[in-house]
């Protein structure tokens, strides 16, 4: 499996990086493979995520004691 993702450097020579599936979320590196290593670590929490989205929601209730 392949993930397109996007970078470009900043103004201090960083470059910033986002995974096309989830662009509200950006990393860093100093190189290409420090950022795709970061890209990667970032997936990991795009998984989780999307595996509690999925999760079957319950609801219960509460007693409070007014």
């Amino acid at each position: 499996m392949e993930l397109e993702y996007t970078y470009w450097q900043s103004k201090d020579g960083w470059l910033v990086g986002h995974l096309n599936v989830w662009p509200e979320h950006l990393t860093q590196g100093k190189s290409i493979a420090e950022l795709e290593e970061m890209l990667l670590d970032l997936y990991e929490f795009y998984k989780e995520e999307q595996e509690e989205k999925t999760a079957e929601k319950k609801t219960g209730r509460l007693k409070v004691m007014a």
